[in-house]
Formats: C-alpha cells, sequence, structure tokens
C-alpha cells in the first residue's frame, strides 16, 4: 500500500508542471479575456467595468452578425460534407483494395498542410484569371465559367470547397479505424441473413462507430471556428462581407481597429458557441461508448 501511494504522488508531481501551465496559461486567459471584455479598453487594457456592454454592442453591429451567419453556413456544409465523403473514402479503403497506403497518404496528406497553404493554393486554382475557368478557355470552352470565388452569393462555398478538400482526409482515418474494429462475425452474420451492404452499414455499422463519428464532428468544429487563416488566405473576407467570419472580426478590432474589450466579447463568444456545441457530442459519445462497452 506505502508502494501505492508512493507511485501516485511520484505521478502527481510529475504532472504538476501541467496542472500549473493548463490552470495558470488556459484558464488564467480565458478569465483574464472575458474581464477585458467587461471593460471600455481600447489600444490598451483599462479596467474601467462596464459589465455586458460590449455584448450588447457586438451584438447590434452587422458585422458581427453577417460573420456569424456565414460560420454557420460555413460550419453545418462544412462537417456535414466531411463526415458523408469521409465515411465512403473509409468505406472504399475498408474493401482491402490495392495500393491502400499510397490511397491513403493521398487521401490524409492535404490535413499535413496548414489553412493557409490550402487557402492559397485553392486561391490559385479558382483564380478566373489562371485557375480553372482560364484552363477550360484555354483548352477551346470559350464559354466554360467558374468564378464562384468573386461571385458574393457564391464565395462562401469556395471556402467549403477547400475545407473539405483539406478536413474529408482526417474523417476517413478516423472511421477507418472504427471500420478495422468491427468483429468479422458480425460481417459473416449480415452475409449469411442476405441483409443489403448499404443497409449493413447504415443500420448497424454506423452506430458502432457513432463514438468515433462524434470524435471527427468535435475536431471538425475546431477547424470551423478556426477558420481565420483560411479565410484570410483564400477570400480575404470578400467579395465585400460574404466570406467574414467572427475569428476575422476579432483579430481586426484587436490588431487593425485597436477595439481590445470589444475584441475580447468576440471571443468569448465564439468560446461559449465550442462549448454549448461541444458538450452534448461529448456526452453523446460517451453514453454511445458506455452501450458499445455494455
Amino acid at each position: 500500500m506505502r508502494g501505492l501511494w508512493r507511485g501516485r504522488l511520484q505521478v502527481s508531481l510529475a504532472m504538476l508542471p501541467a496542472w500549473i501551465i493548463v490552470i495558470g496559461v488556459f484558464i488564467g486567459a480565458i478569465i483574464w479575456t472575458f474581464v477585458i471584455s467587461m471593460t471600455n479598453s481600447r489600444l490598451i487594457p483599462i479596467y474601467k467595468f462596464n459589465f455586458f456592454d460590449q455584448y450588447v454592442r457586438l451584438m447590434n453591429q452587422d458585422a458581427w452578425l453577417v460573420s456569424a451567419g456565414n460560420l454557420v453556413v460555413f460550419g453545418v456544409l462544412f462537417i456535414v460534407v466531411c463526415l458523408v465523403l469521409g465515411f465512403l473514402m473509409a468505406i472504399m479503403m475498408d474493401q482491402k483494395i490495392r495500393a491502400e497506403s499510397l490511397f491513403r497518404t493521398i487521401f490524409l496528406y492535404p490535413y499535413a498542410m496548414s489553412f493557409v497553404v490550402t487557402g492559397l493554393v485553392w486561391q490559385w486554382v479558382l483564380n478566373p484569371t489562371f485557375g480553372i475557368q482560364a484552363t477550360a478557355r484555354g483548352w477551346g470552352f470559350d464559354n466554360f465559367v467558374f468564378d464562384w470565388i468573386v461571385q458574393p452569393d457564391r464565395a462562401i462555398f469556395v471556402l467549403v470547397l477547400a475545407a473539405v478538400w483539406q478536413g474529408s482526409g482526417l474523417v476517413m482515418a478516423i472511421l477507418l479505424a472504427g471500420l478495422r474494429g468491427v468483429d468479422e462475425d458480425l460481417w459473416k452474420a449480415t452475409k449469411v441473413d442476405g441483409i443489403a451492404k448499404w443497409r449493413v452499414y447504415t443500420s448497424i455499422i454506423l452506430p458502432i462507430i457513432a463514438p468515433m463519428a462524434a470524435t471527427a464532428t468535435v475536431l471538425l468544429s475546431v477547424s470551423v471556428v478556426k477558420a481565420y487563416d483560411l479565410v484570410v488566405a483564400l477570400t480575404g473576407g470578400g467579395p465585400g462581407n460574404a466570406t467574414e467570419v467572427p475569428a476575422k472580426f476579432v483579430m481586426e478590432n484587436l490588431f487593425e481597429r485597436q477595439n481590445v474589450a470589444l475584441a475580447n466579447a468576440g471571443a468569448i463568444m465564439m468560446l461559449a458557441a465550442v462549448v454549448i456545441i461541444a458538450t452534448p457530442i461529448y456526452y453523446a459519445r460517451r453514453i454511445m461508448a458506455q452501450k458499445a462497452s455494455g
């Protein structure tokens, strides 16, 4: 018993620096951000509190409301398409195809890139002057038009396209690990019963790998909130404000407009949105994992 307590004490002491960093840096930074959002700070922090005035001002700004609406559209499309496409790619890879490792690397490689690189690549590809449109016209299709990147009503779909290209490989890898964990006897039983393969995947396999899908959803949701660098590199928030997102609103107010309090209020709203979305997914994942283990 003494040796057990000594081992636990050693583990606790080894983890102490990590706990200090988590509490002092991460949680402390969140608290400090919230405190500053309750003030009138502009260029530098001023601890003169006006409580929730900055949040009221934030919700009355058209730029913030437009960016929040864009984020909802981008986030829903990005997550749904990534989950569907990643699931289909995982099913394809689970068929034990030739050169599986090569295809797995190709599908997962875009995720190794930063959003900045992804944005620049797709900006070149979709640029009407020298991208897909110019290439198609150079091949003789003079009436071919693919200029979504400069169309205010379609530019948000350009962001979705680039983000899906980067993130779907991650979903494939996570769901493929889940598929490889399915018992072979289950597949044999479904073959004996004559159940259609698409029905097996949708009604049997998908519930089994639901915890993996929940994990992928959480990771994709984090990428949605951090879409600032993709927006800046690909569209710059334009045309107009068609692709503005809350992260860009926060960074502009923090560094360009020198409105620290309003920027921190926006950051706290983003954090609250992540918590509201991630919390039910986390608990649903735990419940599904318990049912699967039970």
